[in-house]
């Protein structure tokens, strides 16, 4: 079986997600039929057929969650001594060695990029040109305009 891995946070979140679906948002829908249902002729009931499509969505999306999180190796990376290696789940602030311009990125999971928060998936180009890097250490990222070198100022793991 392979291993997606998965910080804790992310983790936590989709556990959340999850719960609601099968909470909160399951016996809605089920109710939602069922109130449809009660209104007669199901061939030509709208509400029939948006809660119906409605709870396919529900359980694609439980099944989904469910899959990933069987299938998560999650990685607390707060448990982890810092050694100034850049590893899944660590936090980085970086300078662009052509603007000087600073940034900081946590390399997470897949599902849990989202570069407004600054966080970006370990399969991304940068993600994949700093893991093993070191503090001080300069990589080089391959973009469509060309190379962008990134110097390591710091490595966090929290």
């Amino acid at each position: 079986m392979n291993f997606t891995p998965m910080t804790k946070a992310g983790a936590e979140a989709l556990q959340v997600e999850l719960t609601d679906l099968k909470q909160v948002q399951r016996p809605k829908v089920v109710a939602a039929i069922a109130e449809a249902r009660e209104h007669g002729d199901l061939k030509e009931n709208a509400e029939y057929h948006a809660a119906r499509e409605q709870q396919g969505f529900i359980e694609g999306r439980i099944q989904e969650i469910e899959s990933k999180l069987g299938s998560a190796q999650i990685i607390d990376v707060t448990t982890i001594a810092n050694n100034g290696k850049v590893i899944f789940g660590s936090t980085l602030d970086l300078v662009n060695l052509e603007t000087d311009d600073e940034v900081s990125y946590q390399i997470v999971g897949d599902d849990e990029a989202d570069l407004k928060l600054n966080k970006i998936s370990v399969n991304s180009p940068i993600a994949r040109a700093l893991i093993a890097k070191e503090e001080g250490d300069i990589a080089v990222v391959k973009t469509p305009n060309g190379n962008v070198e990134y110097e390591i100022v710091e490595v966090k793991y929290i």
